[in-house]
């Protein structure tokens, strides 16, 4: 592909960090995938300053990728629960990716986290696959090509 085929601006990468690619975003995105939904345990789970924090749910729901669902406690008032949508769900793959690369170059021994197939109990991986259904083994075997039109980008 030729440097001058592809328009750098639109560039989903650049785009989805913008969305997502501060640490602590991805770190609330890791506990909700965990599980952790209140505000108090995010902050409990993560550590971060409850202005950061704020921040961070606030960006995460106006992108559609939280959203903010009302509970209230026998007696207290009413307060928010964050869940994942499906836009969020859809980002699970990523973290799996970055956790994947971290437990291969940045753990001295045993990975501190394993992920199994519910059903099955079997580990889970994450895999490069072509929709012929080949298995890829990296960057090496893709070939990027500009798309310039929504029924390019469709097939």
């Amino acid at each position: 592909m030729s440097e001058a085929s592809w328009d750098r601006s639109q560039c989903s990468v650049a785009g989805t960090l913008a969305v997502v690619g501060e640490k602590w975003s991805l770190l609330v995105l890791r506990e909700a995938f965990l599980g952790v939904r209140r505000f108090a345990d995010f902050q409990r789970h993560l550590g971060a300053p409850k202005a950061v924090l704020t921040d961070r749910l606030g960006t995460l729901v106006a992108q559609g990728i939280l959203r903010r669902v009302p509970y209230q406690a026998e007696g207290e008032r009413q307060r928010h629960e964050y869940r994942l949508t499906t836009k969020g769900i859809d980002l699970y793959p990523t973290l799996v990716a970055l956790m994947s690369w971290g437990d291969k170059y940045l753990s001295d021994d045993v990975a501190p986290l394993g992920l199994r197939h519910r059903d099955c109990g079997e580990p889970v991986h994450l895999a490069l696959v072509c929709d012929a259904g080949h298995e890829l083994t990296g960057a090496r075997e893709v070939r990027p090509v500009p798309r310039t039109t929504a029924a390019e980008t469709a097939g």
